[in-house]
């Protein structure tokens, strides 16, 4: 339910494909595949293959899925946990840092269903905490890790990439003082030659996807410059502080500025690797900010290790000042957070308003069993061609917006089509779209189900 129910419906159905027909992790399928094989290669999609495997094990249980998500999202806030002790050495800032992440409300939200971003938000955080790790300590163990991480994290979605900016700027300020020698470049090795992976990976896929527009981004921008500053506003001043931060987080986050400033933390030379890994992450933001909208708030899941950062620090440093009213102010906000994620979000489990046609979901059982799994049907209306098909468990054609002729059903027939699935009106009483019908055989709501009328070769 509720919103990207559209991406959780595709990862999901991946997920359910891998089970169900064939466990090659190149071979990802997607449902609305008319009578093909389905394969569709976007991110690499090790994280709905994992699942999958332990369907292999407990059954097909989307209840599996969301345990699974949150085993992740604990791993991810450890992740802050440590990430946070390895810049600044103080467990209490760790503590403060994870507790506040724990309930960003997206992150609150999007731990429990079913998104690759919240794998390659997990592998991409322990990358960069396994580097400071490196950083600290010189264990080439760290570093191989790390590298290896960053990779599985790129790999499991593309944006994560650039993460690489950390380790790639402590390797060219090291080439700038002349400190290169075997041991730098065995380094460098170790951390960079993973990145391979995730390069093959999308330099194979990405001419299969059509011109998609996270490629593009604002390089083919069809959005009025009016339009891109309305998103880069709603972005700055509702999905920051309301999704990312939590309206609790967001006086934390402005203190970290004041903090960095004050107590002068740009002198050490961890700043400058933050520095650059932000600016990195602002551009990659302009760069897809048509594409990300005022929507797309699981594509900002690259800010959040950054954010918290900034949120842990000032928060710390609150507490630590002489003022009895504000350290307890802070604790205060701090035990609220819980409670102010939990009253936005709470609105997104509305079984009454899931941001797609309700009968769907509320006949969803009786949907699925009205034919044999297997026929291949055509289904709509359904503008994201993943949500219906989801909800009915069936393959064939999806069309949206009222977008199906006869002269589009005929040929979808002669290709298997044996039943039509339909939440239109406009389309089940066109006349001549009804001249392929047989019979009515489900009617729930708004959607009835027709048997298609073979077509003779």
């Amino acid at each position: 339910m509720s919103d990207h129910v559209w991406r959780q419906t595709q990862t999901q159905s991946t997920i359910i494909n891998f089970y169900e027909e064939d466990m090659n992790i190149f071979n990802p399928r997607q449902n609305d595949r008319g009578n093909t094989d389905g394969i569709l290669r976007m991110e690499f999609p090790l994280m709905q293959w994992l699942v999958a495997c332990t369907y292999k094990i407990f059954g097909n249980h989307l209840i599996i899925t969301r345990i699974l998500m949150f085993i992740i999202g604990l791993f991810s806030i450890l992740g802050i946990n440590r990430l946070l002790f390895s810049i600044f050495q103080s467990e209490k800032l760790a503590i403060i840092g994870a507790w506040a992440f724990t309930f960003s409300p997206s992150f609150y939200y999007f731990t429990i269903n079913p998104m690759p971003d919240n794998l390659a938000l997990c592998f991409s955080i322990w990358g960069i905490t396994l580097f400071f790790f490196w950083l600290a300590n010189g264990k080439i163990k760290y570093l191989l890790i790390s590298g290896l991480l960053l990779s599985l994290g790129t790999l499991c979605k593309l944006p994560f990439i650039v993460y690489y900016i950390v380790p790639l700027l402590h390797f060219l300020i090291r080439l700038s003082k002349k400190l290169i020698d075997k041991k730098t470049i065995v380094e460098a090795t170790c951390i960079f030659i993973f990145a391979l992976f995730p390069l093959a990976w999308y330099l194979t896929v990405i001419p299969q996807w059509n011109d998609n527009v996270i490629i593009k981004g604002m390089l083919n921008n069809h959005e009025s410059l009016k339009t891109i500053l309305y998103y880069l506003q709603h972005n700055l001043l509702i999905i920051l502080p309301e999704l990312l931060l939590n309206y609790g987080s967001v006086i934390f986050f402005l203190a970290g500025f004041y903090f960095l400033y004050y107590k002068k933390a740009y002198r050490d030379p961890k700043f400058s690797l933050m520095l650059a890994w932000s600016i990195v992450v602002l551009v990659y933001y302009l760069f897809e900010a048509n594409a990300i909208g005022t929507v797309h708030d699981y594509y900002l899941f690259p800010f959040y290790p950054l954010l918290f950062i900034l949120v842990a620090y000032g928060a710390f440093n609150l507490l630590t000042l002489k003022s009895s009213f504000v350290r307890y102010s802070t604790l205060i906000i701090l035990l609220l957070l819980p409670v102010t994620c939990y009253l936005r979000m709470q609105v997104r489990w509305n079984p009454e308003s899931p941001r797609f046609n309700k009968d769907l979901l509320t006949y969803k059982t009786e949907l699925q069993n009205a034919i044999p799994k297997n026929s291949l049907v055509v289904a709509g209306n359904d503008n994201s061609h993943f949500i219906f098909f989801y909800y009915i468990d069936k393959k064939g054609w999806g069309y949206d917006n009222d977008y199906l002729t006869a002269q589009m059903l005929k040929p979808m027939i002669e290709k298997g089509a044996e039943y039509l699935y339909s939440d239109s009106r406009n389309i089940d009483n066109n006349a001549e779209i009804a001249n392929y019908f047989d019979e009515l055989v489900f009617e729930k709501g708004s959607i009835r189900i027709f048997k298609l009328r073979k077509i003779s070769q």
